[in-house]
């Protein structure tokens, strides 16, 4: 696929690694989440750390993520201690970390942009935090300073949390124009507000995580009138995949992209050029 357009292989910003009892309860999240209300989302990639990362090797995967998360206080650093293992025996990953609004936050996101973080991980909704929390405000404006990129989860999908939504997402802005946000799964549902975000802020992005895939369509359909903007900030749309937690083969992803109409060279840029433009990849 990558290849009959040009380019070196993906560059993959959002993919899952952790340790492996986190991963567990994610999985096992999933497993439940019909029963809960919810649809069927069977887990596409169920293997062993060694094997996810050598799937990651044949589909054409050149840079990818650790996506890190904690939901509660004490998490975080132990969580950036395990990355920053993850990253360092394992080629191609881009080191992650994470946070959350507790004493000590600015210490030890510091220790780990100090150390060589490349990229962080917020996830509002899981963590049910304010992201204009007083606790990561020197956070924000560290990683603002550093212009290191933070993939963040701020959409209201697959179900809405306290604070998710672009309202919260706008106010931090405001105070950190300079902020690298990367906002995860194109803001679905409030795709339109998340646009507009990004077309008020130059360093805002958009990773394309299950976003126009057929089991999101079915669920929170991208609107076609706003294909246009998509089209226009093409410089700053990433790929974004969700691996391995992903209810469908990974190809699928892609297939959901090129099925936009938007171009060759626009296909070219999210899957590879834009990743690598933000990470200095080669």
């Amino acid at each position: 696929f990558w290849g009959r357009l040009g380019v070196p292989g993906l560059i993959d910003v959002h993919t899952h690694f952790m340790p492996e009892r986190v991963l567990r309860k994610v999985w096992a999240y999933f497993d439940s989440y019909a029963a809960g209300g919810g649809v069927e989302w069977p887990i596409s990639y169920r293997h062993e750390e060694e094997r996810r990362v050598e799937l990651l090797g044949e589909f054409g995967v050149r840079a990818f993520t650790s996506m890190i998360y904690p939901h509660k206080p004490g998490m975080a650093k132990w969580l950036n201690d395990w990355a920053d293992g993850f990253a360092r025996r394992t080629p191609g990953c881009l080191r992650t970390a994470t946070f959350f609004p507790e004493p000590g936050v600015e210490g030890y996101v510091r220790d780990a942009v100090e150390s060589g973080a490349r990229v962080f991980k917020a996830h509002v909704q899981v963590g049910g935090y304010d992201p204009n929390d007083v606790l990561l405000d020197p956070v924000w404006g560290l990683l603002a300073e550093a212009g290191i990129p933070v993939v963040t989860h701020c959409g209201s999908g697959p179900e809405p949390g306290k604070y998710t939504g672009p309202a919260a997402m706008a106010r931090l802005l405001a105070r950190h124009p300079r902020l690298r946000l990367v906002v995860a799964h194109m803001g679905m549902p409030e795709y339109a507000d998340f646009l507009a975000l990004a077309e008020r802020y130059e360093e805002v992005r958009m990773d394309t995580t299950m976003a126009f895939t057929d089991f999101s369509e079915g669920l929170m359909p991208f609107p076609r009138e706003e294909s246009g903007r998509l089209m226009e900030l093409g410089e700053r749309i990433l790929l974004g995949s969700d691996f391995p937690n992903i209810p469908y083969a990974y190809v699928h992803q892609l297939e959901a992209l090129e099925r936009l109409g938007l171009g060759d060279e626009w296909m070219r840029g999210v899957l590879y050029g834009n990743g690598a433009r933000l990470f200095g990849v080669g």
